[in-house]
């Protein structure tokens, strides 16, 4: 392509001043030279936009031009050809109507302050869109004007979410509800259970309510990642009930699974409250054989939802016949997912899924919930779950922001012990949970803290349900201010108005972490988390530190600057945490008089090594002891005498069993 058709091509829809270009016009064919009859474009020579003056009359506009009367008469007479054909007429009528219609509706606009269109800046307001879809014929301003009302709900959609931070990942996703009123008009809930959740004071949802409880109610599969306490149990109570709509002898319909005794009593006991006066049927199984003989086949089947742990479940699940029917559940929802697919001994892998085998019916649909959500819950829904939508409150595995988080350093073992007798001290507000890795570690806990003049117990596994009922039901009525617990209580567990979280042992992982705190700060109510560590806990500081800074509370330089462990060995130290002191200041010599004492302490894992570690700690009651040893040499003379003696009986009879075996063998060797 040459020079001149390029020009030609980009200065097509140009208007050159003939009187001041004309040899630049004539260089780049804009016109045809002087001497050539202009008549012969014709299509030129049309004026149709009816302004007076075509592009034939600007170029023939020139002065000098001797065919200027030749080019106008034929002008004319085109323009009479065209305007005698009805159809030119017509358009011509329409588009007068139409540009009459928008100068009515440009002054409209500019009478009431409307935006238009700017000229020097070349912006295209929204508002013009309307303009353009009011000029458009009768079927085309009704697809238009859906179209643009489809657009300004889907932006007020997403102006809620992102207020609410709710992040949703899928595909024909419901809009989220603003109020509870909106549940009883778009998907007909019963109207008692609205009038139960305003008795409770439930006035507006919370995020997780907004956009997972219409999810579910058009029955899509979920999985729900909210922090702790924001409401993930009514989450999916609400739409449950919505689905079943009434009571009905099928057997169970809906099946929750939770991780632990007490959550799963939780669970049961906001259910009943929100199904007084409708009629459904809630269990949960407290023994396995009551509920062998009550669900098993000879049952009539008056029930609805079931609420267990997985190990119950499936315990009468295994019975021969199983004392479980599932084949009619058309809801299966797993509270604490991340918890339920873990493997070994701590997890739940396995019996989930004899639970989902069991769950047979072709309506079943499944729901996960949890605070933190890994890649393994993930990767297991996006294969296995069909249509999955993912619904996440704000960044995943992050704390909540109304918990004041502190680090507090206590250099060793003894310090904590130290730590916590201070934080009585100066005085706390309870109630307060404190956390610690073992079972061992929480009986030891108790003993040392039950002298402080507090009302304090402890719950763990090996404690009976009755004790644990007691406790709880004591703790929730403030009969108990601190209660000593391990990750038993870590998950789900809605305390009202827990103002301290102490964890005295460092959690083995940012999940257990986040899981910890949110036992305070729910609802939106203040609360605070304090964390001892020691050196020991180096490996595992770094994580905790990244999770406490996204929350906004402070951390040390240093603590960030800590180098990344490789991930076996955190997976390592997750499922086997480090050893650590036992939690005692009673001097050893006092313990060996007590000879239960010594065994019970012994079977616990007594390590010879904290004797000497807590001899700074307890140094005047071992001077006491010192000193009334040296009073009395005479006693003490006479103890080495008999434990030399023992030693010595020992050795003779050991001897002599062991010559005496040495006989009984040889004959058999031979």
């Amino acid at each position: 392509m040459d020079s001149f058709e390029l020009f030609r091509k980009l200065g097509a829809g140009a208007k050159f001043d003939l009187k001041r270009f004309s040899q630049d016009a004539a260089r780049f064919k804009v016109h045809r030279s002087r001497g050539i009859n202009l008549s012969t474009d014709r299509l030129s020579a049309i004026d149709y936009f009816g302004a007076g003056q075509t592009n034939g009359a600007q170029i023939s506009s020139n002065p000098q031009d001797p065919n200027e009367e030749n080019h106008e008469e034929d002008c004319e007479m085109e323009n009479a050809d065209w305007a005698a054909r009805g159809k030119r007429k017509q358009k011509h009528a329409e588009r007068d109507v139409k540009i009459k219609k928008k100068k009515s509706q440009k002054e409209q606009l500019d009478a009431d302050g409307g935006c238009s269109k700017d000229s020097n800046a070349g912006i295209t307001w929204t508002s013009l869109l309307e303009r353009k879809i009011h000029s458009l014929a009768p079927d085309e301003k009704e697809k238009h004007s859906m179209k643009r009302l489809k657009h300004l709900h889907q932006e007020k959609v997403n102006r809620i979410r992102s207020q609410n931070r709710i992040n949703v990942h899928g595909s024909d996703i419901p809009d989220p509800v603003c109020t509870f009123d909106e549940l009883q008009s778009e998907y007909h809930l019963n109207s008692r259970i609205l009038q139960n959740l305003k008795e409770a004071g439930l006035c507006s949802p919370t995020p997780i309510q907004m956009q997972a409880i219409p999810l579910m109610m058009h029955g899509r599969e979920l999985l729900a990642c909210a922090p702790t306490g924001s409401g993930k149990t009514l989450a999916f109570c609400v739409p449950l009930l919505a689905h079943l709509q009434q009571p009905a002898n099928l057997g169970f319909r809906a099946v929750i699974i939770s991780p632990t005794r007490e959550l799963a009593s939780q669970t049961y006991r906001e259910l009943l409250r929100l199904t007084d006066g409708v009629g459904f049927r809630v269990h949960i199984i407290d023994k396995a054989s009551l509920a062998a003989k009550k669900y098993g086949p000879r049952s009539n089947k008056k029930y609805d939802i079931l609420i267990s742990t997985p190990n119950r479940l499936v315990f009468l699940l295994k019975q021969d016949p199983p004392a479980l029917d599932l084949s009619s559940v058309e809801w299966l929802v797993v509270d604490e997912s991340d918890k339920l697919f873990e493997d070994g001994k701590t997890g739940f892998r396995e019996q989930l899924a004899s639970i989902f085998l069991a769950c047979s019916g072709s309506k079943v649909r499944r729901a996960f919930f949890s605070a933190t959500c890994t890649s393994d819950v993930e990767q297991w829904c996006r294969l296995n779950l069909d249509n999955l939508v993912s619904v996440n409150i704000g960044p995943r595995n992050t704390a909540v922001e109304t918990v004041d988080q502190e680090l507090l350093f206590v250099g060793t073992e003894n310090g904590k012990l130290l730590a916590v007798r201070e934080i009585i001290k100066k005085g706390f507000l309870p109630p307060m949970l404190v956390f610690v890795q073992s079972k061992d570690r929480a009986r030891e806990l108790f003993h040392e803290l039950v002298y402080e003049g507090i009302n304090v117990d402890v719950i763990h596994a090996e404690r009976t349900q009755q004790q644990r009922d007691n406790v709880v039901n004591s703790f929730r009525s403030g009969k108990i201010w601190v209660l000593i617990c391990t990750a038993l209580l870590a998950r789900g567990i809605d305390f009202k108005g827990v103002n301290l979280v102490l964890n005295y042992d460092f959690p083995t992982s940012s999940v257990e972490y986040i899981h910890r705190i949110g036992r305070t700060g729910r609802a939106g109510h203040k609360g605070k988390a304090i964390t001892f560590f020691t050196e020991n806990d180096k490996p595992l500081l770094r994580s905790i530190a990244n999770v406490i800074k996204q929350a906004g509370c402070p951390v040390p330089d240093y603590i960030t600057g800590f180098k990344k462990i490789p991930s076996k060995a955190k997976r390592r130290l997750e499922k086997k945490p480090p050893k650590r002191l036992t939690i005692c200041t009673t001097p050893r010599f006092l313990l060996k008089k007590k000879g239960k004492a010594v065994t019970k302490r012994q079977e616990g894992g007594i390590q010879t090594a904290a004797g000497e570690e807590q001899k700074g700690e307890t140094g005047s009651q071992t001077a006491v002891v010192q000193q009334k040893v040296q009073k009395n040499p005479s006693k003490k003379k006479m103890r080495e005498g008999k434990d030399k003696a023992s030693e010595k009986s020992g050795t003779n009879s050991s001897g002599e069993k062991f010559k005496k075996k040495i006989k009984k063998n040889k004959p058999q060797d031979e």
